[in-house]
């Protein structure tokens, strides 16, 4: 595989960007002439990181190159701080990131790059945040992806959460962070109806969503919330979603590169996963 790094000034972000790409790699027995001029379009996974993390881990700490060669496959991972992949208007210059990521990073790699934009080509996944940013962004634009990934990360209820205390006592680092997402959007009636509300624009959206696998370990701290949701599937017999679960794992790489490369997988065939649906 080809791997590139690109940086540019962001419009939307009001700063420099980096965005780690993978790229096909020139196979055997084929020129250098034949291969680079073949104008053939590939198939694209929009990839996100988790909280503290960056683009690049996911080459630092999975064989994601590895299984994109396999499939002839793009790869983007591109940065997003600690956002939640939501606009910041009152962070810095303002951070606008779902119009950073479809009206600035989506054309520049399906422009200059050789990747294709037809939806059915475009998929979507992240791990923990970025689970959560790959279903903000795949209910808010279903046009643009035939596939979302979420790893590590369920649709949390927050009509039963409304104090954002998802997993019980003892996380004041993600209250907080709660309270923080909510004064961003202008208060919890505002919240609820923004971005962050997957869960409503999941199970209360007449209009079709892409298909959606989630991945997660039996012993992640949001197990419980995923079974809250596991729940609510089997209650409206949504069996539509694919579920895999992975005995004796936590919030960890050990799930998140094994749910890449069966994404991966399932992206560029008409058969899924190992998961199962209700």
């Amino acid at each position: 595989m080809a791997l590139m790094t690109l940086n540019f000034e962001s419009e939307y972000l009001n700063q420099a960007q980096y965005v780690t790409v993978v790229l096909p790699d020139k196979p055997d027995g084929q020129t250098a002439s034949e291969f680079y001029a073949n104008h053939e379009k590939y198939k694209v996974l929009w990839l996100l990181h988790g909280t503290y993390g960056i683009g690049n881990e996911w080459i630092r700490r999975t064989n994601v190159e590895l299984y994109a060669s396999r499939r002839n496959m793009i790869v983007v991972m591109p940065d997003a701080l600690n956002s939640d992949y939501v606009s910041w208007p009152g962070f810095a210059l303002g951070y606008d990131y779902p119009n950073f990521f479809t009206k600035e990073l989506m054309p520049l790699i399906h422009n200059w790059l050789p990747a294709s934009d037809n939806k059915e080509d475009n998929f979507i996944a992240g791990l923990s945040m970025g689970g959560q940013g790959a279903t903000q962004l795949g209910f808010s634009y279903p046009e643009l992806f035939a596939r979302i990934g979420a790893f590590s990360y369920p649709l949390i209820n927050y009509h039963n959460h409304p104090d954002g205390k998802v997993f019980g006592e003892g996380y004041p680092q993600y209250e907080a962070r709660f309270l923080r997402q909510v004064a961003n959007q202008g208060g919890m009636e505002a919240f609820m109806n923004s971005p962050y509300n997957t869960w409503d624009r999941f199970f209360e959206n007449p209009a079709p969503l892409p298909p959606i696998h989630f991945f997660i370990g039996k012993e992640d701290f949001f197990w419980p919330v995923y079974c809250e949701m596991k729940a609510e599937l089997k209650k409206r017999g949504r069996d539509d979603v694919l579920l895999t679960e992975y005995e004796g794992l936590h919030h960890e790489w050990a799930v998140w590169d094994q749910a890449v490369r069966t994404f991966i997988d399932e992206c560029d065939s008409e058969t899924v996963g190992a998961g199962f649906r209700y």
